[in-house]
């Protein structure tokens, strides 16, 4: 008595479909930018500094071991000398950072070029 009838209101809301889905189209666009596309080019650069990795360098590991890379292997491991006359094989992608580059070898071509 004291109550009126609720009667069905029109379907949809304003700006119909696609105004319902510009906020989950807005919310996937800020995490991309954000957090997915940093990451990717994270993981980038790592790729690029371990491809680049020769002997001689000085690295860190994931578990915190320091040493000088003596050998690079191809099958994706590398030797590090972590005291005088201990070596250990370690997996490229463990290496987290490289500590001293050692420079690249000049050929002798090259030095006959920077004398002249």
């Amino acid at each position: 008595m004291f109550v009126s009838p609720a009667y069905a209101q029109a379907a949809g809301a304003p700006g119909g479909a696609l105004g319902s889905f510009i906020p989950l189209i807005l919310i996937f666009a800020i995490m991309y930018f954000l957090m997915i596309r940093p990451q990717q080019q994270k993981i980038k650069q790592h790729r690029a500094m371990v491809d680049a990795l020769r002997k001689g360098d000085q690295i860190v590991t994931s578990g915190g071991i320091i040493g000088k890379v003596t050998k690079v292997g191809s099958d994706n491991e590398i030797e590090v000398e972590i005291a005088t006359g201990v070596k250990v094989r370690v997996v490229q992608h463990t290496v987290q950072t490289v500590l001293n580059k050692t420079e690249p070898a000049k050929s002798a071509k090259t030095e006959k070029t920077v004398k002249k």
